[in-house]
């Protein structure tokens, strides 16, 4: 059935107001900390590399530029159009295509495979942001875009994550410059228990081919001008069987 009106802008209201400038959102991190350490447990992985690849949850494009370098087809889809004006201005030549889904509407996403066929997916810090009632839908549709050959990298903050982000938010001092704008927005990260994510999976009919624990960088630093990293589980999948 799709997000709800209101979800959807909380993510138009905060793409809007964003800036343009690199590393200016919350986790916006450099790809040579983010997806391409992501890559490298990736793509040993990969059955068909010729695969087109989505980058799902591309917010404005940073990293889906990155991979664009490195597979032969790459689309970001997101669920924000404003998200998306970002990525298409700072990708001026073209490297990669871009385009709205909802990832949760079944009708969208089959049609999305109908035009590309199988693919392989890679989802940064995508479902830990989705609403309750959204989540096994939103694997639902990774499951579909995979069809049976692609595979898939799940890189989701950890359930300690939530309990460190409210904690920061609810500084005496008030959250860090870059975190603010999530928790004004009514964005609420961090909030998928770690338990959650294997049943997901099973429902969607996906099975884990290597996982691990791997922080997720961010923006921001902390007082002791060390990067703040968040606790998080990285997940490769292919379909069952």
């Amino acid at each position: 059935m799709g997000v709800t009106a209101r979800y959807r802008e909380s993510w138009e209201s905060f793409w809007r107001e964003a800036s343009g400038e690199p590393g200016a959102v919350f986790w916006d991190a450099e790809p040579v900390l983010t997806s391409g350490v992501h890559l490298a447990l990736f793509e040993p992985r990969i059955v068909d590399p010729g695969l087109p690849l989505i980058d799902l949850g591309c917010g404005n494009g940073t990293q889906t530029r990155f991979l664009a370098d490195r597979f032969p087809r790459v689309l970001g889809v997101d669920l924000s159009a404003a998200a998306l004006d970002h990525a298409r201005a700072a990708d001026p030549a073209g490297q990669a295509g871009y385009r709205v889904l909802d990832a949760t509407d079944g009708i969208e996403v089959a049609a999305l495979h109908a035009e590309l066929g199988d693919a392989n997916v890679y989802v940064r810090g995508v479902l830990h942001q989705s609403a309750p009632q959204d989540r096994q839908a939103l694997v639902d549709g990774v499951a579909t875009l995979l069809g049976g050959r692609g595979r898939a990298v799940l890189v989701e903050l950890a359930e300690a994550a939530g309990e460190l982000l409210k904690g920061l938010a609810q500084s005496p001092s008030g959250p860090p410059a870059k975190l603010a704008p999530v928790f004004r927005h009514g964005l609420t990260p961090g909030e998928v228990a770690d338990a959650a994510l294997p049943v997901y999976l099973g429902v969607a009919g996906l099975t884990v081919l290597a996982e691990g624990d791997l922080p997720l960088t961010t923006t921001e630093y902390g007082p002791d001008g060390a990067r703040l990293e968040l606790p998080a589980k990285w997940q490769v999948v292919g379909p069952t069987g």
